[in-house]
């Protein structure tokens, strides 16, 4: 019966790594720094958190706090964060410059990066903001363990009783696979180029 049981959960745990999206290296340019983030920069992490933003979407503004004590949170248990703008360069009011000085205001710490032709953005197929990917490293590639909305309210961080991403992070903090791997995002839309 013991027997049975190993064979089984192996066999679970096979299908659901087997089912996970595996991603490629990428790398795009921190609009602070201008130094560029490389995704193989942190194969020794316990996991990397995308958070795809703009600097004008209002949901994207309402979540700003939550990412920055998230990122307080995980980021000394060996989480890597960084914001993505995939509206960098492609319109007015979303430049490095504006980016810039949206990290002095809030006090970002991590890497705020433009992705001007969305390559990125498109990798993942992303098509809200914000929306997050939280992506694991192993010997054998990186995989998306969770991607979807950070939390189920928008509006009141007190009022929301999902919170995917923080449960996602503290599942891998315990080397567990997140439980949902998915939500639906729900915010702006991301506005692609051709």
């Amino acid at each position: 019966m013991k027997h049975t049981i190993l064979i089984l959960l192996f066999f679970i745990g096979f299908v659901f790594k087997g089912f996970s999206q595996r991603v490629e290296n990428f790398q795009l340019k921190d609009a602070l720094t201008s130094q560029v983030f490389e995704l193989d920069q942190h194969q020794d992490k316990k996991a990397i958190v995308l958070v795809f933003t703009s600097l004008n979407c209002p949901f994207s503004k309402l979540y700003e706090d939550r990412i920055i004590d998230l990122e307080n949170s995980f980021s000394p248990e060996g989480f890597v964060f960084a914001m993505i703008n995939p509206h960098s360069g492609n319109e007015e009011e979303e430049n490095t410059a504006s980016i810039r000085q949206r990290i002095e205001e809030k006090g970002f710490k991590f890497p705020f990066l433009e992705d001007n032709s969305q390559v990125v953005t498109k990798q993942f197929g992303i098509t809200k903001l914000p929306e997050v990917v939280v992506i694991t490293p192993s010997p054998t590639g990186y995989a998306i363990s969770y991607r979807g909305a950070i939390d189920n309210n928008p509006q009141v961080a007190a009022n929301a009783n999902m919170k995917y991403l923080e449960n996602a992070l503290t599942a891998i903090q315990i080397r567990r696979n997140p439980s949902p791997s998915s939500s639906r995002p729900v915010g702006c839309n991301v506005k692609l180029i051709n």
